[in-house]
């Protein structure tokens, strides 16, 4: 399953500089003038897991493989880009193919690092990306409701619920209001994720903010915080100069600095676990001794759909799960003292995997 975060934020703000850092390669261009990223960027990360690491150890396993977000680091946003300000068109189209958005908020002081609007305030660039964003909407729900009029004449009823759903994103975004504020029914939800509103995605807002401010931020971040709180969003804070530094250390040499630094763990681990969890996505494991691997799926999966991230045929053939709880192959010393110990169940087709579930699919070929 591909799980995609867009990175995005004003020219200037460090969204380059966090994007080398989290896929530890210097493919971005960070430079001290606006679009300097001319080109969307991927990168596939890994999602730190420590129990992972546990599993292995205790299954002697050969090799790790852990669960991996794709981030895209998009160019810097201006006020217009839903006109095709800048090189907004083309971008608005990126963030539509993104599962989350991770909105980066300049929350520092420097007098070298121009800011567009020549002015640090975080909360005021979020509303000026939010704002483009609703306008683009507007105008994406207007050429739909359009293009649903023959269909709606014939009565087609998935015509019938985009219609619906567009004109309630409408009302809610001629309000003020994101369309991530409708509350959406279980079976509304495919027709909704289809309609890719900018609005709809889910946001992280990255507080940017010095070094010597990166284990508590400051009272830019702080704002930040309680803007994310009343929009029930997620908020994290780093210091993208020190998630650039550690990146080129190796993992020894990384702790050691975060130690100096009174840092408990990397800033950049906290926004891809922010990603993970924004998306509602869980991990299972698979484990033993050639590999022990981590999974993703979303909440709610049922075993036969877990089985179908592995390989589509183990969910049409579908017979079992054998199953054991993260607590319980980590206390029983792995599978076999599981087993005796009664923690081993086998689960069938309406089973919901749980978090940390190390599982073993029984399908026909």
């Amino acid at each position: 399953m591909g799980f995609k975060t867009g990175i995005v934020g004003l020219p200037n703000v460090g969204k380059s500089t966090l994007f080398n850092a989290l896929t530890k390669t210097a493919a971005a261009q960070a430079a001290n003038f606006p679009f300097c990223t001319i080109e969307p960027n991927v990168g596939e990360v890994s999602v730190p897991d420590a129990r992972l690491e546990v599993l292995a150890k205790i299954a002697s396993s050969g090799k790790i493989i852990p669960t991996r977000m794709t981030f895209v680091d998009i160019a810097g946003l201006v006020k217009g880009a839903s006109k095709g300000e800048g090189l907004g068109n083309k971008f608005l189209a990126t963030i539509r193919e993104c599962d989350a958005i991770a909105h980066v908020l300049r929350c520092f002081e420097d007098d070298d690092v121009t800011h567009v609007d020549g002015r640090v305030d975080p909360v005021a660039d979020a509303e000026i990306i939010e704002t483009e964003l609703m306008l683009a909407d507007l105008e994406n729900i207007e050429k739909r409701l359009t293009g649903l009029v023959r269909k709606l004449k014939g009565g087609d009823k998935e015509a019938l619920m985009q219609k619906d759903l567009l004109e309630r994103a409408k009302a809610a975004i001629e309000n003020g209001q994101s369309a991530r504020t409708i509350t959406i029914a279980e079976d509304e939800e495919k027709a909704w994720k289809m309609l890719g509103l900018l609005t709809s995605k889910k946001i992280v807002y990255v507080c940017n903010v010095e070094e010597e401010n990166a284990g508590s931020g400051n009272a830019h971040s702080a704002r930040v915080a309680e803007m994310a709180a009343s929009q029930g969003a997620a908020c994290v804070v780093i210091s993208a100069a020190i998630e650039e530094e550690i990146s080129q250390l190796e993992d020894e040499e990384a702790l050691m600095f975060l130690e100096e630094l009174g840092l408990e763990e990397a800033g950049l681990n906290r926004l891809i676990r922010a990603g993970y969890e924004l998306l509602d996505l869980q991990t299972y494991f698979t484990v033993g001794p050639m590999e022990a691997r981590a999974w993703t799926i979303s909440k709610g999966t049922t075993a036969p759909k877990a089985a179908g991230v592995i390989h589509g045929d183990f969910e049409r053939g579908f017979i079992r799960a054998e199953t054991i709880a993260y607590d319980d192959y980590v206390e029983f010393d792995g599978e076999q003292g599981s087993k005796v110990a009664g923690k081993m169940r086998a689960e069938g087709k309406t089973y919901v995997v749980a978090d940390g579930d190390v599982l073993h699919f029984l399908h026909n070929t």
